[in-house]
């Protein structure tokens, strides 16, 4: 990989229906909608364009896959145009399995799409169907059967801590995935936002998800599957076969330079960080929030993320930023229960202890 070279993120904001879990900035919308974010989508990227070279490009949602094969062509040519984008560029799309089809995955690996993660999120069509999903376990599995059928590095996610979900079902999805050629698997915890449908459901009584208990206790059974089928935990939430981890969200965690397009989308360049509105009308407006991060700010972040996964956290790094990790209260206890580990001036979380992650990264923050 180039050194210096950046990750493009492109946010695709639509969906055919939205998930009764999600937060994210997504929506339903007419064609009329979609046409003119392209529009807007395209005239940002060339608004923005440089001569820095790409190593990765991530479009998500969303729901990307809904999108017509000629306006993903239109949005991946504008990005070609106004970009230097290398050789053995990781190029990845989302797409959900009901709107997979062999004209879009022909499509998108002329366009030099390399990589496509598809969300499953499960495999127990009762489960889908309480949480808002449009494909059953039959549409999942003939949907990446097809997928592998023209793209060898496919990922797949699934949620941890959905109703009657036990770490038995979990591994039993993550059997018929690899099963199929699955390269990685993401497995995030479901979380409860505000303004959610699942979260009223909650509160009606109507939706029962895991306890925390049970959440962790199914995670672990998952996680220790994943592992003795030879994939490796090499973040919090990711498990990948050696060689096909995400290459774009390694950036995110090694705090690589990024441009982010789109809706909601974020973008980090050295110490500044700026982000779209997320609404489509500031949007169209070309609205930036922009900050840059002060001193301590960016010690959070090497601390939090490089402890997020096997990379780790360069001990003499942290001390150039001015934060000696090694005078922390917690560090020595921490060293000796090996809940830490530092070997060669790297410190790492031991992965027995990732669902504690959140408390023990806040610990060592200055």
């Amino acid at each position: 990989m180039i050194k210096d070279a950046l990750s493009i993120y492109i946010h695709i904001p639509f969906c055919k229906q939205k998930c009764n879990y999600c937060a994210f900035a997504s929506f339903c919308a007419n064609s009329q909608t979609i046409e003119n974010y392209i529009e807007t989508l395209c005239d940002e990227i060339k608004r923005r364009k440089c001569n820095k070279p790409v190593k990765t490009i991530y479009i998500g949602g969303g729901t990307p896959s809904i999108l017509e094969p000629k306006q993903i062509e239109k949005i991946v040519k504008t990005l070609f145009d106004c970009f230097d984008i290398i050789e053995d560029a990781e190029f990845t799309i989302e797409a959900n399995p009901n709107s997979i089809t062999e004209e879009k995955l022909l499509m998108w690996k002329s366009l030099r799409v390399n990589r496509v993660s598809v969300g499953v999120q499960s495999l127990k069509d009762k489960s889908l169907k309480k949480i808002g999903r449009l494909h059953d376990h039959k549409t999942a599995i003939e949907k990446i059967k097809l997928t592998r059928k023209y793209f060898a590095n496919v990922s797949a996610d699934l949620i941890v801590g959905l109703e009657d979900e036990t770490g038995k079902d979990l591994c039993k999805y993550a059997y018929e995935l690899l099963s199929l050629g699955v390269k990685h698997i993401s497995c995030y915890l479901l979380e409860i936002y505000e303004d959610t449908r699942i979260h009223k459901l909650i509160a009606e009584k109507k939706y029962k998800p895991l306890t925390d208990e049970q959440t962790i206790e199914a995670f672990n059974k998952l996680s220790t599957y994943l592992i003795d089928k030879g994939m490796e935990r090499y973040e919090i939430s990711n498990f990948a076969f050696e060689g096909f981890e995400s290459k774009h969200n390694l950036n995110y965690w090694q705090r690589g330079d990024y441009f982010g397009f789109g809706l909601g989308a974020h973008s980090f360049e050295g110490t500044r960080r700026y982000y779209n509105a997320e609404t489509l009308e500031e949007y169209e407006l070309g609205i930036i929030q922009e900050e840059d991060l002060q001193s301590n700010e960016e010690i959070e972040e090497v601390i939090m993320l490089g402890l997020r996964c096997r990379l780790g956290v360069s001990l003499s790094k942290v001390k150039d930023m001015g934060y000696d990790m090694t005078k922390n209260k917690y560090y020595n206890d921490y060293i000796s229960q090996e809940i830490l580990y530092e070997e060669d001036g790297i410190l790492s979380l031991n992965p027995i202890y990732y669902h504690l992650s959140n408390t023990i990264i806040s610990n060592l923050l200055p």
